[in-house]
C-alpha cells in the first residue's frame, strides 16, 4: 500500500515505462496470439491493462478524459493500444499527484463489493498490470516476437551486454 504520491509515482513511473516497452514490441499480427482456444489473446490482455486504469480509478473518483472504457472494442492496431496506454498511464499520475495528497491515500472507497484505502487501490492497480505483463511476455515468445527485459535482460538482449543467454 502506498502512503506518500511521490513513492507511488516514482514507482509507477518505472512500471509504466516497462508496460510500454512491451505494448511498444506487439505487433498489429500478433494481437490474436492466445495460449489455446479460449483464452484471451495478446489484443485482449493488452488492451484490458489499457482499460482497466480508468475503469478502477473511476472508483476512487478520478475520471479520464479520452481514455477508452472496459466496454470499448480491442482495436485491430498494436499501436492504437500502446498509445491508449500511454495516454492512460500519464493521465493517471497528472490526477493522482494534481488531485491527490498524502493524506488522501488513506480515503476508503468501496471497490469491487470491499473498502480499500486509495493507498492499497493504487498498489492493486500497480500489481494488476505486472501480472498482465507477465502473461503478455509468454504469448508474445509464442508470436515469435522479441520480448522487452522488464527487471534484467531478456533472452534476447543479452549479447547487448557482451555476454551469452544463460543456459537452458
Amino acid at each position: 500500500m502506498y502512503t506518500s504520491i511521490p513513492a507511488f509515482a516514482a514507482m509507477w513511473k518505472m512500471e509504466s515505462d516497462k508496460t510500454r516497452a512491451i505494448l511498444n514490441a506487439l505487433t498489429d499480427a500478433s494481437l490474436g496470439q492466445a495460449v489455446g482456444e479460449g483464452h484471451r489473446t495478446i489484443g485482449r490482455i493488452a488492451w484490458h491493462i489499457v482499460t482497466t486504469i480508468p475503469e478502477m480509478m473511476a472508483q476512487t473518483g478520478l475520471r479520464f478524459d479520452g481514455v477508452a472504457s472496459v466496454d470499448a472494442p480491442v482495436p485491430d492496431s498494436a499501436e492504437q493500444i500502446a498509445e491508449a496506454y500511454n495516454r492512460a498511464a500519464t493521465e493517471l499520475l497528472e490526477q493522482v499527484q494534481a488531485q491527490w495528497r498524502d493524506e488522501d491515500l488513506e480515503v476508503e472507497d468501496d471497490l469491487y463489493g470491499e473498502k480499500w484505502k486509495r493507498g492499497l487501490t493504487l498498489a492493486i492497480l500497480l500489481h494488476h498490470e505486472i501480472h498482465h505483463r507477465g502473461q503478455l511476455t509468454v504469448l508474445m515468445r509464442q508470436a515469435g516476437l522479441p520480448v522487452p527485459g522488464a527487471y534484467g535482460p531478456a533472452k534476447e538482449e543479452w549479447a547487448a551486454y557482451g555476454a551469452e543467454p544463460p543456459a537452458v
